[in-house]
């Protein structure tokens, strides 16, 4: 009963913030089988205060998803925002806050692309939302451990995964660590703002 507990705890920590609108019409979509390889289409660099993050990002298998960061990234939404929740041994979420916590509006909610089957594990990065599985925008986590349990499911929708870490896991792990408290209602929140100082396309080296 505690590792269920537990489990729900990590997946509601996952949620955006904004509207908590259910969406009680429709059902997750079969993951299709086999489920394809996760492909590096465009790349990205994200450099924060504590180092550079080099970002794989599948745009042929979750065309909406990748196409959304990009648009994020093209409109330079991403440059000053924090990584503002972060749990050890799970997860660092961020693009969707400035300094000081004050939340940033996304563009409109994309449609959830967990169906495709890619698992959070370790390294991943997928697109966070709150309990309305087609409510995503801007905000992003990193999975710092394997997460199977934020895969979609038959009691699931899921948290869809669009791409990879190839480069500054490093920092990820290091940014995993850092002191967190509660803050403005906000929980698990860095101590010393942890900021995403610009993030920009590269060009994808041969993997």
């Amino acid at each position: 009963m505690r590792k269920l507990s537990v489990v729900a705890f990590m997946a509601f920590a996952l949620t955006a913030c904004g509207s908590d609108s259910r969406d009680g019409n429709t059902t997750p979509a079969p993951t299709p089988i086999p489920t394809p390889q996760l492909s590096s289409d465009q790349c990205y660099l994200m450099s924060t205060s504590l180092g550079d993050i080099t970002l794989a990002i599948d745009t042929v298998n979750t065309p909406v998803t990748g196409k959304n960061f990009a648009r994020y990234v093209e409109a330079n939404f991403y440059d000053g925002t924090l990584f503002h929740r972060v749990i050890h041994n799970f997860m660092i979420q961020g693009g969707g806050f400035t300094s000081g916590l004050i939340g940033k509006p996304g563009f409109e909610p994309i449609v959830n692309e967990a169906s495709v089957g890619f698992t959070n594990e370790r390294g991943t990065i997928a697109m966070a939302r709150t309990s309305a599985p087609n409510s995503a925008t801007s905000q992003f986590f990193i999975n710092t451990l394997d997460n199977p349990h934020l895969d979609q499911s038959a009691n699931s929708y899921g948290y869809a995964v669009f791409g990879k870490v190839i480069e500054g896991m490093e920092v990820v792990d290091q940014i995993s660590i850092v002191a967190t408290t509660n803050q403005n209602g906000h929980s698990d929140v860095p101590v010393n703002e942890v900021v995403i100082e610009s993030v920009a396309s590269i060009q994808c080296a041969s993997l």
